[in-house]
């Protein structure tokens, strides 16, 4: 028996599942992974309506000083991290900034700094079904250069660079880390790579800022370091402002 489509389901088809229309959303979306931090996000929010929840994700959008404004835990990892991208880039949001963390490649990046993806290598498993190995991941220069300027004018400490997005948090082994250190990757995440190519194969602007949780080539981690933390909660502030910026 033949597929009665193409693609069994696709984004387009999730999206009018939980019923999300363009006019439901703001122009941009700022997109934490975990659900913690979108509980804080939506504290800075005015009047945050619930758009949809569906499994253990949940979009709501409200007003950030007149702005209209989504907010979504767009997960943690690649697989849930390109569910709810589609979703997003199938309801017309113009551009999307994910406040996340990540692990430093350099010794010279402390926890609780802050870093941008210019460009991701993509070590996960999800985008090969979306672009062939030739495709180059990048961030949108203006949403990156906006997270710069919103980001330095708040007095952080932040790099900006190569990020690499890999599946296997414990086989971030010392030979596959150098190997990416010397494709020029300054950090490590696990949701950078599908979020920006499923973004960029729609034309949808999409940026990644991240608090550094731990430094991968000194051993130090951060998870009771309060400058994380502080990092962690400067994301958020850091994503609105930007936010505000581009919509201006």
């Amino acid at each position: 028996m033949q597929m009665q489509k193409d693609v069994h389901l696709t984004g387009s088809d999730l999206t009018q599942m939980v019923q999300l229309r363009p006019q439901d959303v703001g122009r941009c979306a700022i997109v934490p992974g975990p659900r913690d931090r979108l509980e804080v996000l939506l504290k800075k929010l005015e009047s945050p309506v619930r758009n949809f929840s569906f499994m253990e994700y949940t979009m709501y959008t409200g007003t950030y000083q007149g702005m209209k404004v989504t907010a979504m835990n767009g997960g943690r990892f690649s697989t849930d991290t390109s569910i709810t991208t589609e979703v997003m880039c199938n309801a017309k949001i113009e551009t999307i900034i994910r406040i996340g963390t990540c692990g430093a490649l350099a010794e010279n990046i402390k926890i609780g700094d802050l870093v941008i993806a210019d460009k991701v290598i993509r070590g996960d498993g999800v985008t090969p079904y979306y672009v062939e190995s030739g495709f180059e991941t990048r961030a949108d220069s203006r949403v990156s250069d906006a997270l710069l300027e919103t980001a330095r004018g708040m007095g952080v400490t932040v790099h900006r660079g190569t990020v690499w997005t890999t599946d296997a948090l414990l086989r971030e082994t010392r030979q596959l880390v150098e190997a990416k250190r010397a494709e020029g990757a300054v950090a490590v995440d696990m949701v950078s790579s599908s979020l920006l190519t499923i973004a960029q194969t729609y034309g949808v602007k999409a940026g990644a800022i991240l608090a550094v949780s731990d430094n991968v080539i000194t051993g130090e981690m951060g998870f009771m370091n309060p400058s994380y933390y502080m990092a962690e909660s400067k994301l958020i502030e850091i994503g609105l402002e930007t936010a505000k910026k581009l919509n201006a």
